[in-house]
This record gives C-alpha cells, sequence and structure tokens, in this order.
C-alpha cells in the first residue's frame, strides 16, 4: 500500500517526469551531434568526389562512420589537396 502511494504522490510523479525531460534532453543533443558529424563526413567524401577522386569503400566507411568532429575537420582540409583518398590519412 505505502508503494502504491508513493508511485502516485505528486512529487514522485514530478521527479519522473524531470527524469524523462533530462532524457530527452540528452537525447536530442546526442542526436545533433551525431547528425553534424554525419553531414560533415559527407562533405568530406563530396569533396574528393567533385575533385574526381576515386573513393573506396574502405575509405567512404572510415570517413563515414567517425563522430570525431575535429578529425573530420582536419579531413576535410586534407580533401581540399588530396591527390588520392588516401591522403586524408596520411599523417595518422
Amino acid at each position: 500500500m505505502a508503494i502504491q502511494y508513493f508511485w502516485r504522490h505528486p512529487l514522485a510523479e514530478q521527479v519522473r517526469e524531470e527524469g524523462r525531460e533530462e532524457g530527452l534532453e540528452r537525447g536530442l543533443e546526442q542526436g545533433r551531434a551525431e547528425g553534424k558529424a554525419e553531414g560533415k563526413a559527407e562533405s568530406v567524401l563530396r569533396i574528393l568526389e567533385w575533385r574526381n577522386i576515386p573513393v573506396p569503400q574502405p575509405v567512404r566507411d572510415r570517413v563515414s562512420t567517425c563522430t570525431d568532429l575535429d578529425q573530420i575537420e582536419t579531413w576535410t582540409q586534407r580533401a581540399l589537396h588530396a591527390t588520392n583518398a588516401a591522403d586524408l590519412f596520411a599523417e595518422e
């Protein structure tokens, strides 16, 4: 009986609601970060394609799955001057 009262108590409802809101906010932040990384990674691949540089599947996979925005920025800069797709990873 006491447990049922606890779960129905307004304070318990408030705590659950705050937890849901916090979880939703974290999920949205993570989703935005992942979306940003995906967009930037796609830009790296587009730059290479616009420059008529063939992009092998292993390179495409590595770039597409990267979530480190700093690393993707480095690859973007390298893509502007690369002579082949492997040049993205030359200094790693």
